[in-house]
């Protein structure tokens, strides 16, 4: 597809050039054609020239002849004057008669005459003007001929220029003809490429959306057994899970508050000496302390001055324990970031402070004002300084809004909306601009102070230092005051995306316990994957897993068959114990009946004693190896009797034989209850995995139509892009030949455009 683009490219670059060189020829044809009228009209005109002077040359030949014939006659006239006049001399008679015709006959002449001269002469003028006409045609014309021969010089050079250039083209196209055939194999082959690729592709396919099904089958069963609710549909329990953790966002945020704390300590470190230095400048200015006795509002100002580090270094204090608690592993929110609390309590304590000593200042400004040493300049300095301290403690408490309604998420969450966290950010900005500005306009006032107070006559030099130690203080100030409004305004947009986001699906926390509890979550969290990655102890082989896993899923004894299998063999043991309790005193009446036996038939049964031991001798031996401890307990008591060794003998054989039968039939019951324990789990399991077998069988068959349907869809897909793909080879073989015809059509009209300029050439030079 990118070989077809770049060709469809490649294509529509040529189609430009192509129209731009056509509308080159069709320009230079109307050129070749205009000119060629041009050419016409002027031959037309040039016969038109030719007949007229044709036809002046025939009037003058005519005129010409004309005079030739009246100059013949006038010779004639003259020549019949002279005889007349001859003959006139030999008869002055018939002179005299004749006189007046030849009078009459030369007014005649004469006026013929006359009229033939004008007649010339005009035909002489004409004759001149028509000559001298033709002359100023004719050079005209030679002249308009040398143009049309430079302008067809010219044309025949553009158009020789346009063949080369079009026979350039050609070559070009007819080079870029062959790589486009030879792409067009190329992509063919491609193109069969592509369709085996298609045909890997969507067995891949297949077999992905097989391991996908089956995936999704088990995550949404594991969802439906492990997930009992979705927390995160309410925000009261949203806000109890733990936020994604951005680990650039929290060195970043880090790395600003660094940055903000440095600022801090510079901003506190200017402020105690500002403070210090207006102390030190009270007490010698108006009036030094030293000499004369100071006046008590400027004592107590003074006072109030000395304790400024009890105000001012608690806030690089508060800033300090606030970039503590932003830590690399923690999650610092606006609700989670307590100890901003601490740092606007340190800034409430400092704008107190501000409080206090602002109606001191201003008094003791005015104080100074009232003084003698005070100028008319110094006193406006002084009452543009009083406007701007109380500019300075406005725009503190505007500090002091912002920041406690910051702190407003981590206390009380109502009082502040996450939507206007972008606002409280950005009027934050504007105020730490403003206090800058304040600054500036500050130092600018004590600069003119110091100079205006370097002029006055009782000026000390440690006036002049103390003023130059505050300049500097000021300057400090307002670098340090700059620095942090252009700090805060770059990182605007940081501060407001990374100190508002909350749990996943959630817009907020719902309180800083929630987001206490977050945290604690997290640390737990944090604790667990470490643990996590602790070197795991050696495993079971992967084969004999797998064995096992095979014996655990053919294994019949599921956790209520091995529950039902516990509560069977718990009511068995308790019957059992009533049993043997029951057996325990039916034992102890039958030694009380053995004790009464035995005393009546001591005498009359010691005959038959010997063949009963004889008969039960052959009793096996196993059940007596097996019962030895109720053995023991059975035969204590009888040895107790004191009776003869034969009829112990005797009762021990029948007591032997009736505990082999009752643990031989204990044995039987029990292997039987197993049994049955056992034939019933299996049932159970064999009903659970023929109804795991029916689902597995829905859902395969279920995913059977959805491959079938995808299948199908992929075949359509695969059939819709081959005929795409063949029509644009098609368009394409159709642009090649529309592309070969407009070439051939274009050397056919550069050859005619050739055998014209040649045409026209030779005409003008014929001309």
């Amino acid at each position: 597809m990118a070989a077809a683009a770049e060709l469809q490219g490649k294509y529509q670059k040529l189609a430009q050039e192509y129209s731009k060189l056509r509308a080159q020829n069709q320009v230079l044809k109307k050129g070749v054609v205009d000119e060629q009228a041009n050419s016409a009209s002027l031959k037309e005109q040039l016969k038109m020239k030719d007949q007229s002077l044709r036809k002046l040359q025939q009037e003058m030949d005519s005129l010409t002849f004309r005079n030739q014939q009246l100059a013949k006659r006038v010779e004639l006239l003259q020549d019949e004057l002279a005889l007349s006049e001859a003959r006139g001399k030999k008869n002055k008679k018939s002179a005299e008669s004749s006189s007046q015709l030849s009078q009459e006959q030369k007014s005649v002449f004469n006026e013929d005459l006359q009229k033939k001269i004008e007649e010339n002469e005009r035909l002489h003028i004409l004759f001149f003007e028509a000559d001298e006409q033709h002359k100023r045609l004719e050079a005209e014309l030679r002249t308009r001929l040398e143009v049309l021969e430079t302008d067809a010089a010219q044309h025949q050079t553009v158009v020789d220029s346009l063949t080369r250039k079009y026979t350039d083209t050609i070559e070009k196209l007819q080079n870029d003809k062959t790589k486009l055939e030879i792409k067009s194999q190329t992509l063919e082959r491609e193109a069969k490429d592509c369709r085996l690729r298609t045909e890997e592709c969507q067995q891949q396919l297949k077999n992905l959306q097989a391991a996908l099904g089956s995936r999704l089958e088990e995550s949404l069963c594991i969802i439906n057994e492990k997930v009992p609710f979705n927390d995160t549909r309410s925000s009261r329990y949203n806000a109890l899970n733990v936020p994604l953790h951005n680990r650039r966002y929290q060195l970043k945020l880090r790395d600003l508050a660094g940055q903000a704390l440095a600022f801090v300590q510079e901003l506190v470190t200017a402020l105690l000496n500002f403070h210090t230095y207006t102390e030190q400048k009270v007490q010698i200015f108006p009036i030094d302390s030293a000499t004369d006795t100071i006046s008590p509002l400027n004592q107590k100002f003074s006072q109030y001055l000395h304790e400024n580090a009890s105000y001012v270094r608690p806030l690089e204090e508060g800033m300090h324990h606030l970039f503590e608690s932003i830590t690399e592993d923690t999650v610092t929110v606006l609700e989670t970031a307590v100890k901003l609390k601490g740092f606007s309590e340190h800034l409430a304590s400092y704008l107190g402070f501000l409080r206090k000593i602002l109606p001191y200042q201003l008094k003791s400004l005015e104080e100074e004002c009232e003084s003698s040493l005070c100028t008319a300049a110094l006193r406006a300095r002084n009452m543009e300084l009083h406007r701007d301290m109380k500019r300075l403690t406005a725009v503190f408490e505007k500090l002091h809004t912002y920041v406690s309604l910051l702190v407003l998420p981590s206390t009380k969450p109502e009082g502040l909306l996450r939507t206007n966290y972008n606002l409280v950010f950005t009027n934050i900005a504007a105020s730490l601009h403003g206090f800058h500005d304040i600054l500036k306009d500050i130092s600018k006032r004590y600069s003119q102070k110091a100079a205006l107070e370097q002029d006055v006559p009782t000026a000390t030099q440690k006036l002049i230092t103390t003023n130059d130690c505050i300049l500097s203080s000021v300057a400090a100030l307002t670098n340090g005051a700059g620095k942090i409004a252009s700090f805060f305004s770059n990182n605007l947009d940081h501060f407001t995306a990374s100190l508002s986001y909350g749990p996943k699906g959630g817009t907020e926390f719902i309180s800083p316990l929630s987001a206490e509890c977050m945290l604690q979550y997290k640390k737990k969290a944090v604790a667990y994957m470490k643990s996590l990655r602790k070197p795991c102890a050696a495993s079971v082989p992967y084969e004999e897993a797998l064995a096992n896993r095979r014996v655990l899923l053919s294994s019949t004894e599921s956790r209520e068959g091995l529950a039902q299998q516990v509560q069977q063999s718990l009511e068995k043991i308790a019957r059992l114990e009533q049993e043997k309790e029951h057996w325990m005193l039916e034992a102890q009446l039958a030694k009380i009946k053995l004790e009464k036996e035995n005393q009546k038939l001591k005498n009359s049964l010691s005959g038959h004693l010997t063949e009963t031991i004889q008969d039960h001798s052959v009793l096996p031996n196993v059940a007596e190896q097996k019962k030895e401890t109720t053995e023991k307990s059975l035969r204590e008591p009888i040895r107790s009797t004191s009776l003869t060794p034969d009829v112990e003998s005797r009762e021990d054989l029948i007591k032997n034989h009736y505990m082999a039968r009752i643990a031989e039939l204990t044995s039987h019951l029990q292997l039987a209850d197993s049994k049955s324990v056992h034939f019933h789990a299996e049932c159970r399991a064999l009903a659970k995995r023929l109804s795991l077998a029916e689902k597995s069988k829905e859902s395969l068959t279920e995913e059977l139509k959805l491959a079938s349907q995808n299948i199908s869809r992929l075949q359509d897909e695969l059939m819709t892009t081959k005929r795409s793909y063949e029509d644009q080879l098609s368009m394409m073989s159709d642009h090649l030949c529309s592309m070969n015809e407009t070439l051939t059509k274009q050397r056919e009209e550069i050859d005619t455009l050739k055998m014209t300029s040649k045409g026209n050439s030779k005409k003008s030079k014929n001309r």
